[in-house]
């Protein structure tokens, strides 16, 4: 487990390494969420309806995993800790899932290619959350300094916003150069391709973090014990309502984000030049948390002035477009994408401290059972917004790979701009009341420590 730093002061390659298991994760879970369902309509040729269906399908079966897998980190036992363990042995089969996933077999029959999607998906999925959750959780076991955990946080959105723009920017071309004869072998090639990468990152995190926290040994605890728990820790639960939100704006407007461009705008390839674009700002939002936060000293009330900005830049985008006012399309892009990263790092660094907020209210840490259900509030959101955007293409007539009509139109760009928008102003109301400051938080490391010592 490493020996205690009582400074808590970690290591700058392991802040490094941390920012690298971001790296394979975006590799993996965005190309996903931008892709996977353009692949699925367009591609695969699987219904929207269908794509809806499975969207939500899919949250049954994470409410079911998800937990499970927080409680068996928690109790994970080796000589490597007990997150770590998880990214050596779940990274590599999940990288080969996710070449499986985009698979495609445009010549299957319609009911074959549903339960081949459904099985892909759903393990592809319990994959995920045997590497994030475990991943996620780390982050609050190298570390009880709150202004370390900041900085970790800002080196794993720092880096996860170079590799989302490096995505973001390669991933069209590559699947129309890989896929010059046939779009299912593009997508396939660039799938094993990010699953190398994927499984290459966890091992450099799992080989230069260390897990320092000391955890209480504790009897097994029933789910309804830790639930009861869960109930009481105030900040967790205005974290979890932040994800669900996140979860439902980010992910619903990635699956847009390629129909936007493509039937919107009238060109796929805008999306690589709108990336090129919103990649530094990405790196500076996720870089100007730790100023921002030193300002509030407030985790929660940084994510909130991050989400507001976002969601005002991103509600003034619906005023202009690529062909008619680009300058100021690409202005108001690039700052939306400058503070989401600043929330996209503020909203992951909350999570490590509820779990010492917990600890002092209820005296039971669980901070693995904790942070599935913050997968699992993130992937219904995911869901949500996902399978709404679906639903609704479908219903109003979307046909993959020709001309949309005025209703579809209209969905692809409300989505992109105006919905999510909005949300991420509520977003941002939400996590305004977050109360647990800086001040507040070391006075609870202080008595936990002494609890320690006097019993």
């Amino acid at each position: 487990m490493g020996s205690k730093d009582e400074s808590g002061r970690v290591p700058l390659i392991s802040k490094i390494a941390y920012g690298f298991g971001d790296v394979g994760c975006n590799f993996s879970w965005m190309f996903v969420s931008n892709f996977l369902m353009i692949f699925y309509t367009d591609v695969f040729g699987i219904s929207m309806a269908a794509v809806s269906g499975l969207m939500l399908f899919s949250r049954f079966w994470d409410a079911i995993n998800d937990p499970i897998i927080g409680g068996l980190t928690d109790k994970t036992k080796s000589r490597w800790g007990r997150y770590r363990p998880w990214l050596l042995i779940a990274a590599p089969i999940t990288a080969i899932i996710l070449a499986m996933t985009f698979w495609a077999h445009s010549d299957w029959p319609n009911t074959a290619k549903i339960v081949y999607m459904t099985i892909t998906y759903c393990l592809l999925v319990l994959g995920y959350t045997c590497v994030n959750i475990p991943y996620g959780t780390l982050c609050g076991a190298m570390t009880q300094n709150i202004d370390e955990r900041a900085a970790i946080n800002t080196s794993r959105s720092v880096a996860a916003m170079i590799a989302i723009g490096i995505i973001n920017i390669i991933t069209v071309p590559l699947v129309t150069k890989f896929g010059s004869s046939n779009a299912g072998h593009g997508y396939l090639t660039v799938a094993v391709l990010y699953g190398c990468i994927f499984a290459a990152c966890h091992f450099f995190c799992f080989a230069k973090t260390k897990e320092v926290v000391e955890v209480p040994e504790k009897e097994k605890t029933p789910i309804k014990v830790q639930l009861k728990a869960v109930s009481q820790n105030k900040p967790y639960l205005l974290a979890l309502v932040g994800q669900i939100l996140f979860g439902f704006t980010l992910y619903g407007r990635n699956a847009d984000i390629l129909y936007y461009f493509t039937y919107v705008e009238g060109n796929a390839a805008y999306y690589t030049t709108y990336s090129m674009c919103i990649i530094i700002p990405s790196v500076i939002g996720a870089a100007c948390f730790q100023p921002v936060f030193h300002k509030t000293n407030n985790k929660g009330r940084t994510a909130s002035i991050f989400a507001l900005l976002t969601g005002v830049c991103m509600l003034a985008l619906y005023l202009f477009n690529v062909n008619e006012s680009p300058i100021w399309f690409y202005a108001f892009s690039a700052l939306t994408q400058l503070f989401f990263s600043g929330f996209n790092t503020a909203i992951y660094a909350i999570i490590p401290d509820c779990a010492e907020y917990g600890q002092w209210k209820t005296g039971l840490r669980n901070d693995g059972f904790q942070y599935a259900f913050i997968s699992l509030g993130n992937k219904v959101g995911m869901a949500l917004g996902t399978a709404l955007l679906a639903g609704l293409l479908g219903k109003y007539g979307y046909v993959a790979n020709q001309e949309q009509n005025a209703a579809v139109v209209g969905i692809m760009k409300h989505a992109f701009t105006t919905v999510p928008g909005a949300l991420w102003i509520v977003t941002a109301v939400v996590l305004y009341f977050y109360r647990l400051n800086k001040t507040r938080y070391n006075e609870i490391v202080k008595e936990l420590a002494d609890r320690k010592n006097e019993g």
